[in-house]
């Protein structure tokens, strides 16, 4: 069984020890390619792609121009170490064992605007490119069809390798969108989080994106393997509905 995630805007660089061995990012040369289509963008045309503001757009020209194919360990960060967002609160990889990490090693990717398919322990250079953004490179206007392909046939050969017939996609509509399903050896499960409030079930979207970390680590620390095990999830009271639920679309709710 593989998960898939989205990355984080938000990131944390600051150093954090390690005992697992890190992993350098299987289409690095596919990322500084990326970066430097992006470096050749000024300010101005960096906050129009991504709708920031100037301050991040400075921050991220910089990060583009000082971009490297093979950077020193000190300017790097293990993937799931580096995002910082809503989903990474959920996952809290900081409490994972020598031994979780392994595994997660394994059974999560993280998709990436930059980096395409990301393993957790992959030493990543601080970046800020969402999937959905409409940068034109050597394969299309946009980040899926430079991506596409390359992650779909790199899911196919870890769920060959591994014998998994199943994903996990706990990812966002946005980066789940570069997953070629015509072309997936596996059925993609999609679980769905929502809020009880005066009998009214909503998908608050700050709820999910933690909600997806939360199940993360759930699988993970647990080291399931089987998908109808995720229906025992019962995470920051959440409860599998099966009334709601398909085989494909499980639906966990709670009160709030």
């Amino acid at each position: 069984m593989l998960l898939v995630i989205s990355p984080a805007k938000k990131l944390d660089f600051s150093p954090v020890e390690i005992e697992n061995n890190l992993s350098k990012p299987l289409f690095q040369k596919d990322a500084t390619n990326l970066a430097n289509v992006a470096s050749k963008l000024s300010k101005s045309e960096l906050k129009q792609l991504m709708s920031i503001s100037d301050k991040l757009a400075d921050l991220n020209f910089q990060r583009f121009q000082s971009f490297k194919n093979n950077p020193t360990e000190i300017s790097t960060k293990a993937a799931a170490f580096a995002f910082n967002g809503d989903t990474y609160t959920g996952l809290n990889i900081m409490e994972f064992s020598k031994l979780d990490l392994d595994f997660s090693q394994n059974h999560l990717r993280i998709l990436s605007g930059l980096y395409g398919l990301l393993r957790p322990l992959d030493l990543i250079q601080p970046y800020r490119l969402e999937m959905g953004s409409n940068l034109k490179n050597d394969k299309g206007h946009n980040l899926y069809q430079y991506w596409s392909d390359i992650v779909s046939n790199n899911l196919n050969l870890d769920l060959e390798k591994s014998k998994y017939n199943k994903i996990i996609n706990l990812a966002s509509v946005e980066y789940s969108k570069v997953i070629n399903t015509k072309i997936i050896s596996a059925d993609i499960i999609n679980p769905q989080f929502l809020e009880e409030k005066n009998n009214t079930l909503k998908n608050v979207s700050f709820f999910s994106k933690k909600a997806r970390g939360s199940m993360a680590r759930f699988i993970l620390k647990n080291k399931i393997l089987n998908h109808s095990e995720i229906k025992d999830f019962n995470y920051d009271r959440y409860k599998f509905n099966p009334s709601l639920s398909s085989e494909l679309k499980p639906v966990f709710t709670r009160k709030s």
